[in-house]
């Protein structure tokens, strides 16, 4: 099979679910309203919320849900052949993840702006929304110390990306003030910070850092994750309109001219898809595909953090109700897009059968590095891009897309820590809440040693947490559904699909860890099954109470009755 033609169907289908099914959603089952006034300009305050230009919050929103899952993912998931991986992230991009991202994004507007965890008390009860509260700080933790990792492993084996990774915080630095004090030309703006940014890439293709392998007396590595650790801990202090929001849109525009490129070199060079359709010679080891396909590929066909980046951040920066389908559904697409082209570039990026399975020769072999490999290949043989030059865009890429989201996911795992103390009555500003996600990060880091690597022993519970986490988010949509009459099937199919593969990939899981003995995480899976399977539980009942019940409005709470604009 030719690449292009698997592009050209995934792009299609992609498309057409955001200008035919999120237009369903918008007005059928979300049923958006220009008039409503969002909690940007209600709450105004220059710091969280900061109404911002819809394409200028679609960057923010779309770089800060695709850090690396949806390459890693994908990258990983291949193993078992392309189509599995094809089939999940198209169909889930169009009618999962889109109508999960649209509607945390339209409910967490209608209630002030509040995270999907408080929304949870509000729906199915005081005990719901702390469980929901645990399943989102763990993934949050799992979030900010992995993508630490990663990030670090990409700087040390791709020097080339180090100064363009720094260099878009200054530049992203310039854009927000261009933007918000000076009342630049948005176009304008857009077009020199991408230049400037792959201005950048040329400049470190041609000065690589490298670090010395020790630093102050710790691994590059580990020098690399607490310096990663403590920017995100003053970006998350700093107002969104400063540094996050600009640098996510700028990061958006510059990663989208990568898929671009990406994509346009596949149109070019057309490679051939080595690996098989469904791949019946699996490595030994390889876990069966069912249901470990529908939790390695998270990111890039359905996420959890997605939901919680939409009500964390977001939505405290709509402009209009409108803007949620370009926001929430679009932002899903753009990572869809990227979870596609991963598949087609470590499926046709190699040579022949045997070089493919050379990488893919153990499962969780493949990932950003495969990735990365191959699309530069791609890009070599397509648009004649000098094979380093090539390998540092997709590194710089992988790096940004990680770096936002861990941007993104410092500041929620404030917000959600803040929660959490204000359950004891314990009340933490932003400064003292902010230490302690750092603390946490910087605990699980260095919990296995000197390297900053411990983040890693979690990871396999990511993408089932994340899952989980998705399948929570949709019980409380249904919830509010059925409280405003409002069609639920579109919600309700998706929730019954992913809470089962989750629930059952958890407990697959659970069994491995045990007979590994590995404790921590036998405890946390537990921990994370327990809550998911009470919040579910709660959600059902309070489904079962309220579906024939007027809306029982709160003074705490916005109204979200159709075409009320209070």
């Amino acid at each position: 099979m030719q690449s292009l033609i698997m592009a050209i169907v995934g792009v299609l289908m992609m498309v057409l679910g955001y200008f035919l099914y999120s237009k369903f959603l918008s007005k059928r089952v979300y049923k958006l309203d220009p008039a409503y006034e969002t909690p940007a300009h209600k709450y105004r305050d220059g710091i969280d919320y900061v109404p911002a230009n819809k394409w200028v919050l679609w960057g923010h929103h779309f770089t800060s849900v695709a850090g690396a899952a949806p390459i890693v993912g994908p990258a990983v998931a291949v193993i078992w052949g392309w189509l599995p991986a094809f089939l999940w992230v198209t169909l889930g991009t169009v009618f999962f993840a889109g109508m999960h991202d649209m509607g945390a994004l339209w409910a967490s507007a209608r209630h002030k702006g509040r995270s999907i965890g408080t929304l949870s008390g509000r729906y199915i009860g005081g005990s719901g929304r702390i469980l929901f509260l645990v399943v989102i700080f763990f993934l949050l933790l799992m979030v900010n110390a992995v993508f630490a990792v990663v990030i670090a492993d990409l700087l040390i084996s791709t020097p080339t990306a180090v100064i363009p990774t720094w260099g878009a915080i200054a530049v992203a630095l310039l854009i927000g003030q261009a933007i918000y004090r000076m009342k630049w030309n948005l176009a304008l703006v857009s077009v020199v910070g991408v230049a400037v940014l792959y201005g950048l890439i040329i400049l470190g293709d041609i000065f690589p850092i490298v670090l010395p392998e020790t630093i102050l007396g710790m691994s590059s590595a580990a020098f690399w994750i607490i310096v990663l650790f403590l920017y995100a801990g003053v970006a998350s202090l700093l107002p969104v309109w400063m540094l996050l929001q600009p640098r996510d849109y700028i990061n958006g525009l510059q990663l989208f001219v990568g898929l671009g490129l990406l994509y346009l070199a596949i149109f070019i060079s057309n490679p051939t898809v080595v690996a098989p359709a469904i791949n019946h010679n699996v490595p030994e080891g390889t876990p069966g595909i069912m249901p470990l396909l529908f939790v390695t590929v998270a990111c890039g066909a359905i996420s959890g953090f997605h939901g919680v980046v939409a009500s964390g951040t977001s939505s405290k920066q709509l402009n209009n109700e409108n803007d949620a389908r370009l926001v929430g559904y679009f932002g899903a697409v753009g990572e869809g897009l990227l979870a596609l082209g991963t598949i087609v570039a470590t499926t046709s990026g190699f040579a022949t059968l045997a070089a493919w399975e050379e990488v893919y020769s153990a499962f969780n072999e493949g990932g950003a590095a495969a990735f990365v490999q191959a699309g530069g290949g791609i890009l070599n043989a397509g648009l004649a891009i000098p094979e380093s030059l090539s390998a540092t865009i997709l590194a710089t890429m992988a790096v940004l897309f990680a770096a936002t989201t861990m941007d993104t996911g410092v500041r929620l795992q404030r917000f959600v820590t803040a929660e959490i103390f204000e359950l004891f009555n314990i009340k933490l500003n932003v400064f003292m809440s902010t230490l302690v996600v750092l603390l946490t990060g910087f605990a699980l880091a260095f919990s296995a040693g000197g390297d900053g690597r411990g983040g890693m022993i979690i990871w396999p519970l990511f993408g089932t947490t994340n899952q989980l986490l998705a399948a929570l988010t949709m019980s409380i949509l249904v919830v509010i559904l059925l409280r405003t009459k409002r069609p639920v099937w579109p919600v309700l199919i998706p929730l019954i699909f992913v809470f089962f593969v989750s629930m059952y990939a958890a407990i697959i899981q659970l069994g491995t860890f045990i007979a590994e003995g590995n404790w921590l995480l036998v405890v946390i899976d537990a921990i994370i099954l327990m809550a998911a399977v009470w919040v579910v539980l709660a959600a059902v009942s309070s489904m079962v109470r309220t579906r024939n019940q007027p809306l029982d409005l709160d003074e705490q709470m916005e109204d979200i009755s159709a075409g009320s604009s209070v």
